[in-house]
């Protein structure tokens, strides 16, 4: 698309004076005032074959293959112009959905050495399947009289994942200090519950581990040495309902949720044990059988960018009713979700009480930042008293659901968001430390 400039326009609206004063005054000279005209358009005419056509660019783009929730990357355009004549004043802008947003809003550049880059900086805000959809780009010519515009229909897929960067790296510092348990087969005296072989009984050991009947039969103190149990089957529910999909400190608690489900699949995979992932809102939609192996994690961290935001109210007793008939075997489950009151919460404390009865259960629960707040004002108004009984109210009703879980052997987490990760993970491997998966 080519189109004038304001300088050019701004020529123009000046010839037109002149023109009406010639006619009317001077009725011989009304050919200065054409002149002034055809002389301009003949300007635009010759400004348009100076500028480098779009037809002799080579576009490029740099991106990368996915984003990570709540990072800012920068994807770079290059139009190669080679020898020709540099475009003046670029301008760019770019167009994306709704999982980006994009900085700056318009990208004013300048071509040398025959490339024009342009440069934008993308936050990803959701995760899902984030698109760059098109460039608009223009400059002028030479003289500066015309633009010269061109659209790049992209339309370039860029899964936005949740962010395992920072999740590998404290997962590696963690599984460091922690590389001997349950990685290889180890003799622990008293830990484990698969028998490992026979020794003769020393001062020091465990009395419980004596074996009688084989100390009986070789008329010498033998005890049982066990090795840990590897292969546990380990499933994350997550509730994508619409608490879920509350921001804090810049991610939606189903983000903080995820990243906190990542870190601890990979040292459970490090480990040796089976991770699935089960996602439900008002109805279950997605179920990933458990899988094994360190190779496994990048598949997995695929399949969460499956699990989106929902406006639905939670549905509890079909979700967890569902996941309790897909699970074959005992299993470790650990629900991420979130509740308001005694009263919503009910149905979710009954159908826990239903998975205890075969499986080991860890409650995430999120420490609501905003109620608290409201108990540390110090009220100055009837309002800000007003506010503070209702949060206190709310904060108790909440306490008494995570007391009455804790009553049924479920295990809890709950602190804040930023402290989920490395709480979900220790509690894990206590859990695995003391044999009670």
């Amino acid at each position: 698309m080519i189109y004038p400039t304001p300088r050019a326009a701004i020529l123009m609206a000046a010839g037109l004076p002149v023109t009406l004063i010639f006619a009317v005054f001077f009725p011989s000279l009304w050919t200065l005032g054409a002149a002034w005209i055809a002389g301009l358009v003949g300007l635009l005419l010759l400004d348009v074959l100076l500028s480098t056509s779009r037809r002799n660019m080579d576009f490029e783009i740099d991106a990368p293959g996915s984003f990570y929730i709540g990072e800012t990357e920068q994807v770079w355009f290059k139009y190669d112009y080679g020898s020709g004549p540099a475009p003046r004043a670029p301008e760019c802008r770019l167009s994306v959905n709704d999982r980006f947003s994009v900085k700056p809003h318009h990208f004013y550049g300048e071509a040398a050495n025959g490339v024009l880059l342009a440069s934008f900086d993308l936050k990803t805000e959701r995760r899902g399947d984030g698109e760059i959809e098109r460039l608009w780009t223009r400059w002028q010519g030479p003289l500066g009289l015309v633009w010269r515009q061109a659209r790049e229909e992209l339309e370039l897929q860029i899964p936005v994942v949740p962010n395992t960067r920072l999740v590998k790296d404290k997962a590696i510092e963690i599984f460091s200090r922690d590389s001997t348990f349950g990685q290889k087969i180890q003799r622990e005296r008293g830990e484990g519950t698969e028998f490992e072989a026979l020794t003769e009984f020393v001062p020091g050991m465990d009395k419980r581990a004596i074996d009688w009947k084989h100390s009986a039969r070789h008329r010498v103190l033998l005890a049982k040495e066990f090795r840990t149990e590897r292969n546990h089957n380990i499933v994350f529910a997550l509730d994508s309902g619409h608490l879920m999909c509350e921001p804090i400190r810049g991610m939606t608690k189903l983000d903080w949720s995820l990243n906190a489900s990542l870190m601890m699949a990979y040292v459970s995979l490090k480990i040796g044990d089976r991770i699935g992932y089960f996602a439900f809102d008002q109805k279950p939609y997605f179920y990933s059988q458990p899988i094994a192996g360190a190779n496994s994690f990048p598949h997995l961290q695929r399949l969460t960018s499956s699990i989106d935001y929902s406006h639905n109210e939670t549905n509890y007793t079909l979700g967890l009713s569902q996941l309790a008939q897909s699970l074959k075997r005992r299993t470790l489950i650990v629900v991420f979700t979130d509740f308001v009151d005694t009263t919503s919460a009910e149905l979710m404390i009954e159908n826990m009480g239903r998975l205890l009865r075969r499986h080991i259960v860890i409650f995430v629960a999120f420490r609501d930042e905003a109620l608290e707040k409201l108990l540390q004002v110090t009220p100055l108004e009837t309002d800000d008293i007003s506010r503070a009984v209702i949060a206190e109210n709310l904060m108790r009703e909440r306490d008494l659901v995570i007391a009455r879980l804790q009553r049924m052997g479920v295990h809890i987490v709950d602190v804040e968001a930023s402290n989920i990760s490395n709480a979900v993970l220790n509690k894990y491997l206590e859990l695995k430390r003391r044999e009670a998966i």
